[in-house]
C-alpha cells in the first residue's frame, strides 16, 4: 500500500505563487515548459479547489523559489494554465486572491485562463467580487499574478500556480 508522507506543520503555511510560460511541439510539452519556468516541474500536481487556510500567508516569487521536493511528491496547489497553437494567439492565465477582513488570514484564490490579460483580470475581479458575496461581503482582494505568451509557430502555455506543500511517497508493505 502507497500512503503520501505528510510533513508536520509547525509554522504558518507559506503559500507561493509563481508564473511561467513556454513552448513545445505539442500543448502538452508547451505545459510541461511552463510548469519548469514556474519551477514544478517535476512534481505530481494535486489540484486544490481555491481555499486559502486561516493563519497561512501568500508570496509572490519566482520559480527557482517555488517549494522543492524529490522527483514525483504530491504538490498540493491552485493554478491556471493556458494554451493556443494558433499562429498570433495569444495563451493568458492568472490567480487571485483575498482575505477575509477578520485577520484570521483565511482567504479565497480564483483561478482563470484566457485570450488576453485583460479578460483574464476581469474574470479574475468577478470571480473574487462574486464569492465574496456568497460568503457575505467579508473578503477583500489581496493581489493576484498574471502570466502570458504569445504563440509564434509552436503550442504555447502559461501557467500561474499557488503552491501550498509537498509530500512525499512512502512505501509501506502492510505487515505488521
Amino acid at each position: 500500500m502507497t500512503q503520501p508522507l505528510t510533513e508536520p506543520r509547525t509554522q504558518p503555511l507559506t503559500i507561493r505563487v509563481s508564473a511561467g510560460s513556454g513552448s513545445g511541439r505539442t500543448p502538452l510539452a508547451a505545459f510541461d515548459a511552463a510548469l519548469a519556468a514556474a519551477g514544478v516541474s517535476d512534481f505530481n500536481l494535486v489540484r486544490l479547489s481555491s481555499i486559502v487556510p486561516a493563519g497561512s500567508r501568500v508570496v509572490e516569487v519566482e520559480g527557482p523559489a517555488q517549494l522543492r521536493g524529490d522527483h514525483g511528491d504530491l504538490l498540493y496547489c491552485v493554478y491556471a494554465r493556458a494554451h493556443t497553437s494558433l499562429p498570433g494567439h495569444e495563451a493568458w492565465a492568472g490567480v487571485a486572491w483575498s482575505r477575509r477582513d477578520d485577520g484570521t488570514g483565511a482567504g479565497l484564490f480564483v483561478e482563470h485562463e484566457g485570450p488576453s490579460h485583460e479578460q483574464v483580470l476581469a474574470d479574475l475581479t468577478r470571480s473574487l467580487e462574486d464569492l465574496s458575496a456568497t460568503r457575505g461581503d467579508r473578503y477583500r482582494p489581496e493581489g493576484h499574478r498574471v502570466t502570458g505568451i504569445t504563440c509564434v509557430t509552436l503550442p504555447v502555455c502559461a501557467v500561474v500556480v499557488a503552491t501550498y506543500r509537498r509530500t512525499g511517497w512512502l512505501e509501506t508493505t502492510g505487515e505488521r
